[in-house]
């Protein structure tokens, strides 16, 4: 059987394979902490799980939904968007809720983009926007953010450029992997310049809850949401990332695009999910601040097992993960992760998955409790 060729320019996905690595590891007797992905390991809100029971219960919840989701989950997607971005979203027409938003950006290359096309994708990055745009067929172009431009668009390089065929620029603040939590005159810059060049800017931001309490959309930039497309997600912000749970928030031309892919993709979600949803979004702020009190103590700890091993980081950072520069530059960071596992029985992503401006950092994550954390504090001071 010959593959599709599509295949030949997209690889296994890297935590995929690294956690069958660490798998193979842990069978051989080895106790490996995993401090690389960002997957919350605290449990949703109770009543959000009390929710999902008491629903799926009801023998009327079981069978397909809209591919649009229930009036009723826009509608507290919309009131979420008012309430802590400032943003008037309509129900019916701007907004799509999604399965995770991770699928939104296979349904988004999709929708907008094709073979000839471009896009523009952040180098150090989210590998996804680039495997979506070769499933695509599209042409990547890859723009530098780097540490000296405080992990932003260099406008006056991307300018410089022939911009003609570019259909899409994927954008990520708060910033995976980096942390840099843009300001509103840093999102405006990067609206603007899709304006100009006639690009659809598209936010993935589902960071905005965690340990950042300026909380903002790009959709705060741009009345007429001409150009812009935000997904956003429950996974980080509500714990609830096997949940599978996102959206979009765009323009009624653009929804309806996307949801050409989507409704040839899914038979909608499980109505009893949606309902937990709603719960979710209408949490009060007490929930996110003591979620975020958590997060705190356990960055802390990081960050000091960071300083045991010489690595430099930003502590005005957002988001479920550190960005550290390693003690040299031009070390690997692949090789540093392995020593890392090797030696300590610690696994810490290295910064080069994210593309090459990646070389010279890792990216631990806060996803285990203190506990935890303490024990990898003392494997490394044990084993110095």
């Amino acid at each position: 059987m010959n593959l599709a060729n599509r295949l030949n320019t997209i690889k296994e996905y890297y935590f995929s394979n690294k956690l069958r690595e660490i798998e193979k590891l842990k069978k051989n007797g080895v106790d490996v902490i995993n401090l690389g992905i960002g997957n919350p390991d605290f449990p949703p809100a109770r009543e959000v799980i009390e929710t999902l029971i008491i629903e799926s219960k009801n023998p009327l919840n079981h069978g397909y939904q809209g591919y649009k989701g229930i009036e009723e989950l826009r509608n507290a997607y919309a009131q979420w968007y008012q309430k802590y971005f400032d943003v008037t979203l309509l129900p019916n027409e701007e907004i799509l809720p999604l399965m995770g938003s991770k699928e939104g950006i296979i349904h988004i290359s999709l929708a907008f983009l094709e073979k000839g096309s471009q896009v523009l994708i952040p180098n150090p990055g989210y590998p996804t926007y680039a495997s979506a745009a070769k499933i695509a067929e599209a042409e990547i172009i890859y723009y530098n953010l780097t540490e000296h431009g405080s992990w932003l668009p260099n406008f006056e390089e991307l300018e410089k450029l022939d911009l003609s065929k570019v259909k899409v620029m994927w954008i990520n603040y708060p910033n995976m992997p980096t942390g840099h939590v843009a300001s509103s005159k840093e999102l405006k810059q990067i609206v603007d310049f899709g304006k100009r060049n006639s690009i659809l800017i598209c936010n993935d931001n589902p960071y905005a809850f965690i340990l950042n309490e300026n909380h903002q959309s790009i959709l705060q930039f741009n009345d007429s949401k001409a150009n812009i497309i935000e997904l956003n997600s429950l996974s980080k912000s509500h714990n609830m990332a096997g949940w599978r749970l996102g959206m979009i928030g765009a323009k009624k031309e653009l929804i309806e695009a996307i949801l050409k892919v989507k409704s040839n993709m899914d038979s909608g979600m499980f109505f009893p999910i949606q309902k937990a949803a709603i719960t979710a979004l209408n949490l009060p702020d007490s929930w996110y601040k003591n979620v975020n009190k958590n997060y705190n103590k356990r960055r802390r700890i990081i960050w000091e097992i960071l300083d045991f091993l010489d690595c430099s980081y930003s502590k005005s950072s957002g988001g479920m993960f550190v960005w550290a520069k390693l003690p040299s530059k031009e070390e690997s960071s692949f090789a540093f992760s392995d020593k890392i596992l090797n030696k300590y029985g610690v696994f810490i992503t290295p910064g080069d998955i994210f593309g090459s401006n990646g070389k010279g950092y890792i990216r631990p994550s806060l996803c285990n409790n203190e506990q935890t954390l303490q024990i990898v504090k003392e494997r490394l001071q044990k084993n110095k």
